[in-house]
């Protein structure tokens, strides 16, 4: 396989993992976050201490963390099907992949968010704050740059579950690696798969550093 072959199918297959990643990145922080911040709060001593809803919150973030995701993927074509219409594409592929990594980013929200000093909790809880000020105005704004590096961990994880979803029609560069490197042994096309996704995943790092360094130079400064 020539690099002229290979161009136009590497172009489409990072197309469609950028797009199965940046919408499952949606999705996963948009149900993740509330989900770590109230397994802080409903912890004992938090402000919503409910010891009950935080083990029932504990226990369905760990088995989403449990199961490894190639499994999650093929028991959630029934869910994927009735939600999308299909299992198979992009489109389809953002419902496993977000299901997959909501557990994920919720541990890691909940130790952002238990790292923020409790001084500026009490502090607000002393001048009759209540639960959305402590969130919106304390929790959030000093955990963000632990957050911002969740969320780039994160992104780096979907980036290697959207590979697999190659296996089951996800299409993106696993599943192009999968239909031209594996089965058909083109080996220069896997060694081409292999290096966009390293230059995928260090170019988001490198992002995701560099936001992180730049909120933490300004928190210190404020």
């Amino acid at each position: 396989m020539t690099w002229s072959e290979m161009q136009p199918l590497l172009t489409q297959g990072t197309y469609d993992t950028l797009y199965m990643v940046l919408w499952s990145t949606v999705v996963t922080v948009l149900g993740g976050l509330p989900i770590g911040i109230l397994l802080v709060l409903t912890d004992k001593g938090g402000l919503l201490q409910n010891r009950p809803l935080n083990k029932v919150l504990g226990v369905i973030v760990n088995v989403g963390r449990s199961l490894p995701f190639i499994i999650l993927l093929i028991a959630l074509i029934p869910v994927t099907t009735a939600v999308v219409g299909t299992f198979i594409g992009p489109t389809a592929m953002i419902v496993p992949l977000a299901i997959g990594a909501i557990p994920f980013f919720a541990r890691l929200v909940e130790t952002a968010v238990r790292e923020v000093d409790h001084g500026l909790i009490e502090a607000v809880e002393s001048m009759g704050g209540g639960i959305p000020t402590l969130v919106g105005k304390v929790l959030l704004p000093q955990a963000l740059p632990s957050l911002v590096a969740a969320v780039t961990t994160t992104v780096i994880t979907l980036v290697g579950y959207s590979a697999m979803a190659g296996a089951v029609g996800g299409e993106g560069l696993g599943s192009k690696a999968i239909t031209y490197g594996f089965q058909r042994f083109e080996t220069g096309f896997m060694v081409a798969t292999v290096v966009v996704l390293i230059a995928l995943v260090t170019v988001i790092q490198l992002i995701g550093d560099g936001v992180v360094r730049v909120l933490a130079r300004r928190g210190r400064t404020a």
